[in-house]
């Protein structure tokens, strides 16, 4: 394939809801382009995207597949993104390096959860964006009210650049307010015929030519004043005040087609080539240190792995974007993330699983490399003797958290190994292994992305597993003072044990006064690794118990703080004031006192009105007008409390603090209540005390279980 420099080289994402036809779209610029002799469909799961073996089984995208075709003078990248918001991570990769992003509409279901979601990533990062209300031939499409839609939904700077001559079955012609011309396509679609505007439509397509012209007048001063002197503007004007207005993230044109019949998609091309921005007339990147780097492919050779594809029997594909220089095979370039210096000796080009061997790639190129030893995703490389790190991706939190075992005993480390894969290949999968509640949790983005890992586990690593729900990560703490002591003596012949403690403790709160009656010659004040506080006060007098020994009550203290009395979870928010105490001249020793301290904190901490605390997230829900009663009704059955509900653009922002323990399975039940349209992001807030049932069954449940371990 012909190396393009920047200049020629678009790199465009194909974003939308759900069945709103990007992969559809995607093959019919294949087919255009004529990468490809016929047109590929998700029901004879024969497309270039989609290839992966889960979306043809699904028939849908779970992962973005990347493209190129040459058009005319002009290469273009085209990355196919999911459309569900348990796939964001593709969705924020593809943005990450795409220079222009088209927001698929389906006409006949208006805009969409996932187009509204998709707009805000797209407004984050000021993308250049295109509209194209896909599907305008289905019986109940309505491309008037999707406009509309599309105006109310993300501002009045959607501006139609087409419209159907007629929506629904009778769709074949369509006219062009920027050309001012109707393309007249034949029933199986392909290449349109070019006609004048017929009379019937003469009147609306001058007024939506006006509306156009005076829009992107509006956004240049010096096409405004040309504007005013001759009360037009010429084509090329137009064209060159769209290409500049959708750089400023000003003006988002807007198209339509039936991919489906191949009507329209070679004007939505051939809009790309001439007026979407190229990589070498968007802002410059920001490196970490604050710098700019241009896309200059005469500049220090400068790339950035985006995404990260595993294949079975060849290892690792990385994906990257060259933001600077150029790249060639067989090059040397350093990490600057690990320090590790990596080989780059091949090059590819991708259609979707197929890959095309290339020699080099010119700054504001996409393209794929294999076996980086050392490199992952949000990775800067670059030449030697030069220092740039750019940027790095943020992906969204986790929504979702189980516990997963292997099914069988001995695939441990399998199991490990799989998904230190799975989070290579997808940074929006975390695990940890929780030496708290003993268990292994899986964090990721909702249902549907925990049934795509299940499914890559059992498919691909060939491993069967449980998923649980996961243990609740309690907390324990007192509700009064309380004081106990404790004398351990042990004599076995030989040198023996013994040690006395005195003590008290007290719930711990910010500011509170000195130990009541008490003289704390030192104070210990402890940030436990699991959140809370630990004072420990030397309140000794006389020598009764040498210092040397107080490290040792510390130690006790702190070891059942890590296996609370109540129901083994942790402690906190605890002072201990250690006043009192005997030692032996020759039987005391550093056990002795540990024991004493652990087992008097023991006593004191169960006559200390103890409480047990559940973790309270704070839960934000983003639904419609009319989903709201329906959201907050069932936030209240998860004995959230709702704070308050302010509108965020056109949905309904409901805030609400929810038990951690209520919220499983939430990301379900919400897809099903409001019909896949709401979406909702929780945080942890604080600690509050459980109802007094549970802390009994709680309390009872664990010590059945210190008997069995007995």
């Amino acid at each position: 394939m012909a190396t393009y420099d920047s200049s020629h080289v678009k790199n465009i994402a194909l974003l939308g809801h759900a069945g709103c036809g990007k992969t559809t779209i995607a093959e019919c610029m294949l087919f255009e382009a004529g990468i490809t002799k016929r047109r590929g469909t998700i029901t004879a799961r024969n497309t270039t995207s989609d290839y992966h073996d889960l979306e043809t089984e699904r028939q849908s995208s779970v992962f973005a597949s990347l493209m190129h075709t040459p058009w005319r003078d002009y290469k273009i990248n085209i990355i196919d993104t999911p459309g569900y918001d348990d796939f964001s991570g593709e969705v924020i990769s593809a943005l990450r390096v795409a220079d222009t992003g088209i927001i698929v509409l389906n006409a006949a279901m208006g805009v969409e959860v996932g187009a509204d979601i998709i707009w805000e990533y797209t407004d984050k990062f000021k993308t250049p964006t295109v509209f194209l209300v896909n599907q305008v031939d289905k019986e109940d499409a309505d491309f008037d009210r999707t406009v509309r839609e599309a105006k109310a939904h993300f501002g009045p700077n959607v501006l139609p650049v087409q419209y159907p001559v007629r929506s629904g079955i009778g769709f074949t012609a369509i006219i062009d307010v920027l050309n001012m011309v109707m393309y007249q396509y034949k029933p199986e679609g392909s290449k349109p015929e070019k006609l004048p505007i017929p009379d019937a439509e003469k009147e609306k397509a001058d007024q939506m030519h006006r509306e156009l012209v005076e829009a992107i007048a509006a956004n240049d001063e010096g096409l405004m004043e040309k504007y005013f002197d001759q009360g037009e503007l010429s084509e090329a004007d137009m064209k060159a005040g769209l290409h500049t207005s959708m750089i400023k993230h000003d003006i988002f044109p807007l198209f339509c087609a039936s991919a489906e019949r191949n009507m329209g998609v070679g004007r939505v091309m051939s809009f790309i080539d001439y007026i979407s921005p190229a990589p070498n007339e968007m802002p410059p990147q920001k490196t970490k240190a604050g710098n700019l780097l241009p896309c200059d492919p005469n500049g220090p050779t400068c790339i950035f792995i985006f995404k990260t594809i595993i294949e079975p029997h060849i290892g690792e594909l990385s994906l990257f974007k060259v933001y600077s220089g150029t790249l060639k095979a067989g090059v040397e370039l350093v990490n600057e993330n690990t320090g590790v210096t990596e080989k780059i000796n091949q090059l590819y080009l991708l259609e979707g699983h197929n890959r095309v061997p290339v020699q080099e790639l010119t700054a504001g190129d996409i393209g794929a490399t294999i076996k980086l030893r050392s490199t992952h995703v949000n990775n800067t490389l670059h030449e030697k003797g030069v220092n740039l790190e750019l940027e790095s991706i943020v992906f969204p939190h986790p929504n979702v958290t189980v516990a997963i075992t292997a099914a069988n005993k001995g695939d441990e480390e399998k199991l490990a190994q799989a998904l230190h894969t799975l989070q290579e290949e997808d940074a929006t999968v975390l695990f940890e292994v929780s030496p708290e509640l003993r268990q292994t949790l899986l964090h990721c983005q909702g249902e549907l992305h925990l049934q795509v890992i299940q499914w890559k586990i059992d498919h691909i690593h060939n491993l069967e597993v449980k998923i649980d729900r996961p243990r609740i990560p309690y907390r324990e703490t007192i509700g009064q003072m309380a004081e106990a002591h404790y004398r351990h003596k042990k004599q076995s012949g030989g040198a023996g044990q013994f040690g006395e403690v005195f003590m008290r403790i007290e719930p711990w709160y910010e500011g509170m006064p000195n130990p009541d009656g008490l003289n704390a010659r030192h104070t210990d004040i402890i940030d436990l690794d699991w959140g809370g506080k630990l004072v420990f006060c030397n309140c000794i007098v006389g020598g009764a118990v040498d210092a040397r020994f107080l490290p040792s009550i510390l130690k006790g203290v702190m070891e059942k703080m890590q296996n609370g009395p109540l129901t083994g979870c942790y402690v906190r928010d605890v002072r201990v004031s250690v006043y009192d105490g005997k030692m032996h001249p020759v039987d005391s020793n550093d056990i002795s006192f540990k024991i004493a301290g652990l087992q008097a904190f023991r006593q004191a901490f169960m006559d200390a009105a103890p409480q047990l605390l559940e973790p309270i997230y704070q839960v934000e829900v983003l639904c419609l007008d009319e989903q709201v009663g329906a959201v907050m009704g069932d936030l209240q059955t998860r004995m959230g409390v709702v704070e308050g509900m302010e509108s965020d653009g056109h949905f309904q922002k409901i805030t609400a603090k929810v038990p951690l323990a209520q919220m499983h399975q939430y990301s379900s039940s919400l897809r099903s209540l409001t019909q896949g349209r709401a979406r909702f992001s929780m945080q942890f807030n604080s600690y509050a005390p459980v109802a007094y049932d549970v802390q009994r069954r709680l309390m009872e449940a664990h010590s059945k279980q210190e008997v069995l371990q007995d």
